[in-house]
């Protein structure tokens, strides 16, 4: 009977050392949110790859402050009711933090989620300037906000000699916040918004909108919205003979874009966020992307990757999982990644402009002159 005690004790025991030791290599759980299914599926595999890349890379130096590192993706399919969904997961889930946010649309619901559990919320892509007005002081931009956007939007305009613009946008949080600054910048400028449209997100048939930008004796087109949108419009802007300018907001950075516009999209231009085949020194991470994947690292691929490390860097010197430590860590950041500096303002957006007019060329975003 003692014996047999004695034995149960012991695996009792050595059971409890088992736990204990998984538990020490997985402290830390990262939630990822991002759209996983849906038009801009791609998109957010592309940010869950390059985030789970900096983490693997950290786990394989031991991990942070000696603890490993695990993650848990919801998909919030970029619609504002399943970003709730897959917010109230992620909470329930116990995770440390949370990186991704593509559409603002979808981050925008999920703000107040993150803010009442007091969990710090890195956004990658996801830039109205809404998001600035609803943080609940948990939250950080590491993309550039609309305002910064519009102010490159005009730069191009008045040096591609466009007096006259056309602005359309889909009505999302997005593309809205983006037509709005847009609209209210030009004019400063001496510029004139002749026409302004809304769209439906799925629309096919944009003949009506291509007859009123005809009409308005636009010189260049501003799509606000995402990709496959832009792509038909664009074919169809060139069908009717629209000879202008059309510009891309950076919801467009994606090859599907190239694919789908085809010859019409030669000499698009689009405002772009910092990619890896435009930074001198990503060459490295690109390859190992590929290898890893076995697919060409997307348009926020540098910055899914930078806001990876970006978190781990603040939890190594907060030397705590404690929410607030993170979050007093993370607005102190002085951070060089693939795509550049991080450093915040006190709304927690980025301090300088990361946004860079790109034109496709021969199918491919190159460098505008």
């Amino acid at each position: 009977m003692v014996a047999s005690f004695r034995k149960l004790a012991c695996a009792t025991a050595l059971a409890s050392l088992a736990m204990t030791s998984l538990a020490a290599a997985a402290d830390i759980k990262l939630g990822i949110v991002a759209p996983m299914t849906g038009q801009l599926a791609s998109e957010g595999q592309d940010l869950e790859n390059a985030v789970k890349m900096a983490i693997d890379a950290a786990n394989a130096n031991g991990g942070v402050n000696g603890d490993k590192i695990t993650t848990v993706t919801a998909d919030d399919a970029c619609d504002p009711q399943q970003g709730v969904t897959a917010a109230s997961k992620l909470v329930s889930e116990g995770v440390t933090a949370v990186l991704g946010g593509y559409c603002s649309g979808a981050v925008l619901p999920t703000l107040k989620i993150y803010g009442d559990a007091g969990i710090p919320f890195v956004i990658i892509s996801a830039n109205s300037t809404k998001l600035v007005d609803s943080n609940p002081g948990n939250a950080f931009m590491t993309n550039s906000t609309g305002d910064m956007q519009a102010v490159t939007a005009v730069g191009l305009f008045k040096k591609n000699g466009y007096k006259k613009i056309a602005i359309i946008d889909e009505g999302d949080a997005y593309s809205s916040d983006l037509a709005k600054l847009t609209a209210e910048a030009f004019p400063k400028e001496g510029g004139e918004v002749v026409d302004k449209e809304t769209t439906t997100a799925g629309e096919q048939d944009y003949s009506a909108v291509v007859t009123k930008v005809k009409s308005s004796g636009a010189d260049a087109v501003f799509w606000t919205a995402y990709h496959a949108g832009g792509a038909l419009l664009t074919k169809q802007l060139r069908q009717a003979g629209f000879q202008g300018g059309i510009v891309l907001g950076d919801g467009n950075n994606s090859p599907e874009y190239l694919q789908i516009a085809g010859s019409a999209g030669e000499g698009v231009y689009l405002l772009s966020p910092p990619t890896v085949d435009l930074l001198s020194g990503a060459a490295d991470f690109k390859e190992k992307y590929k290898a890893a994947y076995g697919r060409d690292a997307g348009a926020y691929a540098a910055l899914s990757h930078d806001a990876g490390n970006l978190i781990l860097d603040a939890i190594g010197r907060a030397k705590s999982t404690d929410a607030k430590a993170i979050i007093e860590a993370l607005a102190a950041s002085d951070y060089k990644g693939l795509a550049g500096e991080i450093r915040f303002t006190d709304k927690h957006t980025l301090q300088t402009s990361n946004f860079r007019p790109v034109v496709a060329k021969d199918g491919k975003w190159v460098a505008a002159e």
